[in-house]
């Protein structure tokens, strides 16, 4: 248990009471991803209107693969400071332990004491699809059949349960690099009902309607995606930061939009040429429909804003604190 700090003369509580609420009772809450999706569109909104405050992400980049980031906002209408705190650690298959992980704190905006730890894996997963679901609400065609998901890992599900509640999905085409991912992921899908086949890359994007790729944040990944084997009129959800794709065809989209254009420019890596960029989430969420292009596909190409982290967990502290769920931590005296 932590103790007390001092602070110019005053007293500091280290550990107050709190909420701990990991990663599987998180899960429990059954938080639907239509529900992130409107949270995550509230919170749009809240913030073009100046009450939702957000710092861009920040990344650091240590070596031997290692990948830390963070982001912070600070919300007026839940009263919530959120700092989310992850990193991928391609090391840790071989320690047994997850290669993406880290944890959320929920502070209360005003006072600055603790309300809540989070785990940090569910609403990374659910908010990074929550996101593609937004703009896909606006981007894509409402009766796509065909979703191809490049890479098979915790994305690729999540972005599976966003999507089957958007659109009439009849078959997924699987695209992985681990045939144990890829073969669980395809058991997933024939699980709910779906016909899953393994493609290669250029094979599954010509033929989907939808695509997803979500392949582990590695800079040193030789590009093997081209924009130009999307489908007329077809939707991408890119959450790898481009890597996958060839820079030179990013030309092949009729519009390219991104989760914040404030934290895509000061961003020292740019994920696509600044000239092909329409716009951000914000614009899509508050700006009315938007018209799709029957002749070529669009793409929403995005590393992750504090903004979807901020929805969905203070959507899930909210559901954890009106449902008695999770663990009440009380420091010793």
């Amino acid at each position: 248990v932590l103790g007390l700090g001092i602070i110019g003369g005053g007293v500091m509580h280290l550990s107050p009471e709190h909420l701990y609420l990991p990663d599987p009772v998180l899960e429990r809450l059954n938080i639907s991803p239509s529900d992130v999706a409107d949270a995550i569109e509230s919170a749009l909104i809240a913030k073009a209107e100046g009450r939702l405050h957000t710092a861009p992400k920040s990344a650091v980049l240590p070596g031997d693969g290692r990948y830390m980031m963070s982001t912070l906002a600070v919300g007026e209408d839940e009263g919530l400071t959120i700092l989310k705190a992850v990193g991928v650690y391609p090391g840790n298959g071989a320690r047994g332990l997850p290669t993406s992980t880290g944890a959320i704190l929920a502070l209360d905006a005003h006072t600055g004491r603790l309300r809540a730890v989070l785990g940090a894996a569910w609403v990374t997963a659910v908010r990074t699809a929550g996101l593609s679901a937004v703009a896909a609400r606006k981007m894509a065609d409402p009766n796509a059949e065909t979703i191809a998901f490049v890479g098979c890992g915790v994305q690729a599900s999540s972005h599976l349960a966003a999507f089957r509640a958007l659109f009439p999905l009849k078959k997924v085409f699987a695209v992985g690099r681990s045939a144990k991912s890829t073969d669980r992921f395809v058991d997933e899908v024939r699980a709910l009902g779906l016909t899953a086949e393994v493609r290669d890359a250029e094979t599954a994007i010509r033929e989907a309607d939808l695509v997803v790729s979500s392949i582990t944040l590695d800079y040193s990944v030789v590009p093997f995606l081209d924009a130009s084997w999307m489908k007329p009129g077809a939707f991408a959800a890119i959450t790898d930061l481009f890597i996958p794709w060839k820079n030179e065809s990013a030309g092949a989209f009729s519009s390219i939009y991104v989760d914040d254009l404030v934290q895509e420019r000061a961003s020292d890596k740019p994920m696509v040429p600044g000239h092909l960029i329409t716009g951000d989430l914000t614009e899509l969420a508050t700006g009315g429909p938007v018209a799709r292009s029957d002749a070529q596909p669009s793409a929403f190409v995005f590393r992750g804003l504090a903004l979807g982290d901020y929805a969905a967990a203070s959507l899930a502290l909210a559901r954890a604190e009106a449902s008695g769920a999770g663990q009440r931590v009380v420091p010793e005296a």
